[in-house]
């Protein structure tokens, strides 16, 4: 149950910005209006409560420096983006379900648990990385770098498809 009452202007506006923003930056939010005005709802609740829009659909601590990689949109949205279609609240869909080249299926969980995440900020705060987890890829139009484990779907600066991507390193 809510307890903080979000007046619909405030919501509407959200929703107004997040759509532009998402879509500049090569992304989509879910067509489902109703249900994504809600999720935007349940983020600015979360704006609220806790100073940070942590994702709706997962539990924040209420500490910032804990819940980094789940404050909207969170660190886990591309991956899904590109396995599931979908992030994990549904908030941004992937073009091939906009376009209904791909149906949506449950999408699993894939932030580490409270232990694993304290285990990984320990060691990487210990260890000096010498080699590369991820494979860093590099937009052959505009440079832009990122390491994972695919090329996002669409560039984020100058909005190519992933097709454009080349393994960097």
């Amino acid at each position: 149950m809510k307890t903080v009452n979000i007046p619909e202007e405030k919501i509407n506006s959200f929703f107004k910005k997040t759509q532009e923003e998402a879509e500049a930056f090569g992304y989509h939010l879910n067509p489902d209006e109703e249900f994504t005005k809600e999720l935007l709802e349940s983020i600015l609740i979360n704006q609220d409560r806790y100073g940070y829009g942590a994702c709706p659909c997962r539990l924040a601590s209420g500490v910032k420096e804990e819940d980094l990689d789940i404050i909207c949109p969170c660190d886990y949205r591309d991956p899904d983006l590109v396995e599931y279609g979908a992030c994990y609240c549904g908030l941004y869909i992937s073009g091939e379900v906009l376009s209904g080249e791909k149906k949506l299926t449950s999408i699993p969980e894939r932030r580490p648990g409270p232990d694993q995440r304290l285990t990984v900020k320990q060691s990487s705060q210990k260890e000096i990385i010498t080699s590369l987890s991820l494979p860093v890829w590099r937009c052959k139009v505009c440079g832009y770098l990122c390491a994972r484990e695919e090329p996002p779907e669409t560039c984020p600066i100058c909005k190519v498809g992933k097709e454009r991507f080349e393994r960097f390193m």
